[in-house]
Parts: structure tokens; sequence; C-alpha cells
């Protein structure tokens, strides 16, 4: 790899190419980058809905024992 950028200026390996690169799978990237964070988030909205269930059954089962408790 080195070879090939033996001769180049420096503003095509730090810049022209990284450049191409996002313009040819631009979308690609998106596209992965998209899913990534919509599976992250239907995760944090899954744990934040169990612990809610978990946090309600619990209030309710510890309230109605210490009704049954008078």
């Amino acid at each position: 790899m080195g070879e090939i950028f033996g001769g180049l200026p420096w503003w095509v390996k730090w810049i022209a190419v990284p450049v191409i690169a996002l313009v040819v799978f631009g979308g690609l990237i998106a596209s992965v980058v998209g899913l990534i964070i919509g599976l992250l988030f239907k995760v944090l909205v899954f744990v934040a809905l169990v612990g809610g269930l978990i946090y309600v059954v619990r209030k309710f089962t510890s309230s109605s024992s210490s009704r049954s408790d008078w």
C-alpha cells in the first residue's frame, strides 16, 4: 500500500481518497449507522419498559402485602 501512495502528495492520501470513499460508500455507511442507532434506540426503549414494568409490579405487590398486614 505504501508503494501506491509513495510518490503522491499528502493531500491525495489524507483528503482525496477519504472523500472518494465517502462518496462511493456513503449510502452504505449511512445505512449501517442508521441501523445501529435504530437498534440501540429500540434496546433502550425495551430496557426502560421492562424496568418500568418491574417497578410497577413490585410497587403494587409490596403495597398489597402491606395492606394485608393491617
